[in-house]
Order: C-alpha cells, then structure tokens, then sequence
C-alpha cells in the first residue's frame, strides 16, 4: 500500500508488515547477543494483532514472549508453540488463582511477598516446579518488590519452593540515555543480582538496550521498538515501520479567508483554503489533539505525496486536513491520507497531536481493514 494507492471502497486500511517485525526483532536480537532477545507482545501486540505477529515472532527465532495480563497470556499460549516462555508482566492478578497461570504453562512476574508466597504453596500443592520471575522496583514505584531487602527476605522465605528462575526491573526513563536515574537504576539491579547470581537477569526494554552501557544482560525486552517505534529519540530511527495507517478522503471544498473549520471552530483560514474531509477520528484511535487550531500547529498526514497540516478538532468519525497546496485533480474521493508508516514518522506524528507513539498504536479502532503483508 503506498500514499497514492486508492483504498478500493474502504474508508481506512491499516497495513501491517509482518516481515518488517520480523526483521525489526531480528535487528535486537543481534543486538542483545550473547544475550538472549524475547518479545513484549501485550495490548494485542500493541495493537497490530496478536494472532498474525505472534507466529512472526516465532518464526524470526523469538522463544520468550511477554505479555500483560493472565487473559493475553492464555491467549498467546493458544496461538503459540508449547516451547514458547510466556511471562505474565503484572503478576499473580489480585483474585487470580496460581493454578490458571500454571495450567496454561504462564510464568507470573512476582512483585510482592504475598504474591510470592500464594505462587510457593500452590507449587507445593502441586508437587512439581512451575517457574516466576520476581521483579525488584529500582524506580518506578509501580510494581515490583519495594526495596532490595523486602525481596531477600521474601525469597529467603518462600523463594526456594517458587521455582524462581528471573531477577527483572524496568527503566524509568531509558529513553533519555543522560538521564542520571538509568544509573542509579542500574546500580541497584546490579546490587540485586549479585545476591542472586542463580537467577537470569533481565532490564533492558527496547531503549534500554541502546543506552551506553549496554544492560542487557541475560535477556531483553523490547516492545515498542518491534513495532517501528524509536527507541532512540532525537536520532535516526534504527527499527522499520510496521503499521501504515491510510484512510480515504470523503469530500473536499473550498473555504474563504475568515471562515472555520471543525468544533467550536478553533482554526480560521488565513487564505482561500481547500480541505479535506478524512473518514477517520478519535473513535477509530487517533488522537483527538492532531488537529490544528489558531494556537497550535496541527500532525501532518500525507497525501498525493505531500504532507498535508491536519487542522480543526478531530471529530468522532472525521478529520480535516488543509490540501490548498496540492493540485486540484490530486485529491478527489477515495484519494488515501497516509497518517503514519512508510512515508510518514509514527512518532513525529504523534508527538505533534500532544501524545506518543505507543498510545497512537495501542488505540487503533476495529474499524479499519487491515491488511498483513
């Protein structure tokens, strides 16, 4: 699917690129070496679609997977090999009971010393090891055994019947590499992991794996980058696009000097502006913040080849955007907008509606086509 490709009746088409993701996983795998590389495929694999970039994974050389929630990990395990590592990022869930996490052969990631011990007698009960990891907070404060000496003491106690096989944290803010707190972070798992050299260590998520020192270690998590997010801000993009999102231009007209667009009309045209109407809005995912106003400059999208400002609120199911540039006979009906992808930044465009890429994906509406490529 390119810009300039007509969309064959649909209003909005979502293009995945599953050999991008691929080659994307690929890419941090050599990367992470000696290390081993797994993938986060939580929110629906962030949206793209589980059930098509799952088996992609695999098929790339990926044996260890992540997800959020017992519900994605029941669901992986369905789509999944039985050789597949599927971790449960947010733990024992409060109610949950261990057996269905063992039953679907899931790894809970422990962050509590109650967690940790209802995980240590149901393997007991069970007679048999059903590994966990265990998750120390180095600062976030959001999940995660609260200090170092709450998980030894948790561990000492209930540690050897938990089959605990990973010592994990997660950055703050890895994607500023100066940022002072990736130190200290790193400092306090290295801490960790001293007192428990029996135990994989995993840190890195997808820009933490580009920070200069390079903690990786055992295993690293990447996310965001598989899909063709920049785990480098403010520097060229290693990773490739994934998803190319294009939705068809319904109608187009021509407005005076003075006159507004969209909701409450926030943008006022300073010439004779042509616009046009785009059959997506924020039921479908975008961020209600793309479009411009008099104060604020607009996310672009691409059309006939240009990029083209967004402008007006964006509505429910519409958009706008300002095609005055653009030849006359260039934007007709049907005509696709390029949001992101190919030939356009996911996080450029994101950034400019007041938000970040991963939010942008995540949100994807079910009314788009999508297409796996």
């Amino acid at each position: 699917m390119t810009a300039s490709a007509p969309l064959d009746g649909a209003p909005g088409r979502l293009t995945i690129d599953l050999g991008a993701l691929a080659d994307n996983w690929r890419t941090l795998a050599r990367l992470a070496a000696p290390g081993e590389c797994a993938a986060v495929v939580k929110a629906d694999a962030y949206g793209i679609g589980l059930a098509r970039a799952a088996p992609a994974l695999w098929a790339a050389g990926a044996r260890i997977f992540f997800v959020a929630q017992l519900g994605e990990g029941v669901a992986a395990r369905r789509i999944l090999p039985d050789e597949a590592t599927i971790y449960i990022l947010n733990g024992l869930e409060a109610g949950a009971d261990p057996a269905d996490y063992a039953a679907h052969g899931l790894k809970p990631v422990i962050g509590s010393a109650e967690e940790l011990s209802r995980w240590s007698a149901h393997t007991a009960r069970r007679g048999r090891a059903a590994s966990c990891a265990v998750h120390l907070d180095t600062g976030m404060s959001r999940l995660g055994f609260g200090s170092f000496a709450a998980l030894k003491h948790a561990m000492a106690h209930s540690g050897a019947a938990s089959g605990a096989e990973l010592l994990m944290s997660h950055f703050v803010s890895s994607e500023l590499a100066d940022d002072p707190v990736n130190a200290a972070q790193i400092a306090r798992f290295e801490a960790a992991r001293a007192a428990f050299p029996h135990l994989k260590a995993s840190l890195a998520n997808s820009s933490g794996m580009f920070l200069p020192a390079r903690p990786i270690y055992d295993l690293a998590r990447p996310g965001y980058a598989l899909y063709g997010g920049n785990p480098t801000p403010g520097r060229p993009n290693p990773m490739r696009p994934v998803a190319t999102l294009s939705v068809a231009v319904q109608q187009t007209r021509w407005i005076e000097p003075g006159a507004t667009c969209g909701y409450n009309g926030q943008w006022t045209a300073k010439r004779r502006t042509r616009l046009a109407t785009l059959l997506a809005g924020y039921a479908d995912g975008l961020p209600r913040g793309a479009g411009g106003t008099d104060a604020k400059r607009g996310a672009e999208v691409v059309i006939a080849g240009r990029p083209c400002l967004l402008v007006g609120r964006i509505s429910m199911d519409l958009s706008i955007a300002d095609v005055t540039d653009l030849p006359e006979e260039a934007v007709k009906p049907g005509v696709p907008a390029e949001f992101f992808g190919a030939g356009g930044d996911l996080d450029v465009f994101a950034g400019r509606s007041g938000t970040i890429g991963y939010q942008v994906l995540t949100s994807l509406g079910p009314r788009y086509q999508r297409s796996y490529v």
